[in-house]
C-alpha cells in the first residue's frame, strides 16, 4: 500500500522507521550503559539492610499473616471521621456547661479521645497482631498519654498533683499511709490463724503476678533471680516502707516458696502446653456450625503462634550477657516504682488508681519485653522497638517523679543500705545470669553427647564401606550405566 501511495510517504515511513530504530538503539545502549553490573558488596549490604528494615518491621509493626474477615482489616479512614465529629458535636453542643469542673473534665477526655485516634490511624502495634492490631495501637497510645502526662507531673509541686488526685478522688483526701495493713508483727505466733491472716487478696496478686511475668520471660533461671532479689529490695527498704516489713516465714515460706513459686510453676507449664500445640487457623467463613464460630471468635484472643525464648545462649557474647543483667535490674525499678508511687502519693492498695496501673503497666510490659529480647537476641535487629522505648521512659520518670517529690522519704534513707543493695543487686544479677549461662552449656554439651554415639556408628559405616563405593557417591561424572550397573 505505501508502494503505491507513492515515493513522499513511502520516504517518510522510511524516515521515521529510521528515526525509531535509532532511538531504539540509542536507548539500548544507555540502558546497558546503566545497568551495569553492580559490585557483590553492594549487593550485600543491600540485602543486609533489607534483613534489617524486615526485622525491625516484624518486631515494630508486625503485618497480619493469615486474614479471614477483609472488613475488620480493611482502612476506614472516612467513616472513622465522619463518627468522631459528629460525636463530637454532639456531646459538645448537647451537654451543659454550668459547672467549670465538668467543663474541663470533659475537654480532657475529648482531647484523649482524639489522641487515641490519632495512633490507631499512625502508631504501629507492636509484635503483636491478636485479637487485633487496633488494640495494640491503641494501648501504644495510651502509653505516650501516660508518659506525657508523667512530664506535666514533673514540673508540678507535691500539693498541686495531691489536688489533682484530690480533684479525681475526694475520698483520698482523707486516707494516710499508716493505715495500711502490718505483716511484720507477731512473727512468733505461728498458729493457723496467725498465717491464715496473712493469706489475702494481694497473696493471690503475687500468685497471678509471676504466672504473668512467668509467661512474658519464660525463663526460669531469670524468674528466680528477680524473685530471690526482690525479697532483699524488700529487707533494704524496709525502713523506708512500712508494708515491706514482713515475718522470715512469710517472706521466705509464703512470698518467695509458695506464691512466687507456684506462680512461676504455672507460668512456664502454660508456656510449655502452648509450645508444644498446633498452630492451625481455619477461617470463620469456613466453619459451618455456630457453636464452632462462636470458639474461633474466643480463639481470636489467644496467641497466633508461640515459639520458644532462648535469652541465653552457650555461645553468647558479652553484651548480651549485660542485657539479661540489665533487665533482672529494671525489673526490680518496675516493682519498687509500684510501691513508692502508693506510698508517696497515699494511696489505699486496692484504689482503682493503684490497680488500674498494675493492669495498664502489664499490658504495655508484655510488648516491650519481647520487643527487648528480640533487641538482645537477634543480631539483625539493629534498634530497639517503639513501645520498649516508650516504657522505658516511663519506668525512668516515674522513679525521678518519686526522689523529687518524697524528700522527706528519702532523708530516712541509711545510705549504706542503699549502696549494698546496689553492690548486691549487681553481684547477683551477674551470678544468676551466668550460672543459667553454664547451666546452657552444660545442658548443650550433655546433648551432643548423647546424639554422638548414633553419628559415631554413621561415621564408622562410611569408614567400613568399600572405597569405590565412596567414590561412587562423591563422583559426579559417572556415566549412568555403571550407576545402574552398581544399583542393579
Amino acid at each position: 500500500m505505501k508502494k503505491r501511495m507513492g515515493g513522499s510517504d513511502g520516504n517518510s515511513s522510511a524516515d521515521e522507521s529510521g528515526a525509531e530504530s535509532q532511538s531504539a538503539t540509542n536507548s539500548n545502549v544507555a540502558s546497558a550503559k546503566s545497568s551495569k553490573p553492580r559490585n557483590s558488596s553492594s549487593i550485600s549490604k543491600d540485602k543486609g539492610l533489607d534483613e534489617y528494615a524486615e526485622t525491625f518491621v516484624i518486631v515494630n509493626e508486625r503485618p497480619v499473616d493469615d486474614i479471614s474477615l477483609d472488613f475488620f482489616y480493611k482502612p476506614h479512614t472516612i467513616t472513622l471521621f465522619a463518627i468522631s465529629v459528629l460525636c463530637m458535636m454532639f456531646f459538645a453542643y448537647v451537654r451543659n456547661e454550668t459547672n467549670i469542673e465538668d467543663n474541663i473534665w470533659a475537654g480532657i477526655l475529648c482531647a484523649v479521645f482524639f489522641f487515641l485516634i490519632i495512633s490507631l490511624l499512625a502508631f504501629p502495634n507492636g509484635p503483636f497482631t491478636r485479637p487485633h492490631p487496633a488494640v495494640w495501637r491503641i494501648i501504644f497510645g495510651c502509653s505516650v498519654l501516660y508518659l506525657l502526662m508523667l512530664q506535666f507531673f514533673m514540673f508540678q509541686n507535691y500539693k498541686t498533683i495531691m489536688n489533682i488526685f484530690y480533684w479525681l478522688d475526694p475520698k483520698l483526701e482523707h486516707f494516710h499511709i499508716n493505715m495500711e495493713k502490718e505483716y511484720g508483727a507477731n512473727c512468733s505466733d505461728l498458729s493457723f490463724d496467725r498465717i491464715y491472716s496473712t493469706i489475702d487478696v494481694f497473696a493471690w496478686g503475687h500468685f497471678l503476678g509471676w504466672a504473668f511475668k512467668a509467661v512474658l520471660i519464660r525463663h526460669a533461671g531469670i524468674l528466680w533471680a528477680i524473685s530471690v532479689m526482690w525479697e532483699i529490695t524488700e529487707i533494704t527498704f524496709a525502713h523506708l516502707l512500712p508494708n515491706f516489713v514482713e515475718c522470715w516465714w512469710d517472706a521466705l515460706i509464703l512470698d518467695v516458696l509458695i506464691c512466687n513459686g507456684l506462680g512461676i510453676w504455672v507460668g512456664l507449664r502454660i508456656c510449655k502446653a502452648l509450645e508444644m500445640r498446633e498452630y492451625k487457623w481455619a477461617s470463620i467463613k469456613d466453619i459451618s456450625t455456630t457453636t464452632g464460630k462462636l470458639k474461633r471468635v474466643v480463639l481470636q484472643f489467644t496467641p497466633e503462634s508461640f515459639t520458644s525464648i532462648r535469652w541465653l545462649d552457650p555461645k553468647s557474647t558479652a553484651m548480651r550477657f549485660a542485657a539479661v543483667c540489665q533487665l533482672v535490674i529494671f525489673w526490680q525499678v518496675t516493682e519498687l516504682n509500684t510501691f513508692f508511687l502508693k506510698h508517696i502519693f497515699e494511696m489505699p492498695p486496692d484504689h482503682y488508681l493503684v490497680v488500674g496501673r498494675l493492669v495498664f503497666i502489664g499490658l504495655v510490659v508484655a510488648p516491650s519485653v519481647r520487643q527487648y529480647y528480640t533487641y538482645v537476641t537477634d543480631t539483625r535487629c539493629k534498634r530497639v522497638g517503639t513501645q520498649c522505648w516508650v516504657y522505658g521512659a516511663i519506668m525512668v520518670s516515674e522513679a525521678i517523679l518519686c526522689l523529687k517529690n518524697g524528700k522527706e522519704l528519702f532523708e530516712r534513707t541509711q545510705g549504706i543500705n542503699i549502696v549494698l543493695w546496689l553492690i548486691t543487686q549487681v553481684i547477683l544479677s551477674v551470678a544468676f545470669v551466668y550460672g543459667c549461662m553454664l547451666w546452657h552449656r552444660a545442658q548443650d554439651k550433655y546433648n551432643k553427647s548423647t546424639e554422638s554415639p548414633s553419628k559415631k556408628g554413621k561415621a564408622q559405616n562410611a569408614d567400613n564401606s568399600p572405597k569405590h563405593e565412596q567414590k561412587g557417591k562423591k563422583s559426579p561424572k559417572k556415566s549412568p550405566k555403571r550407576n545402574v550397573q552398581k544399583v542393579e
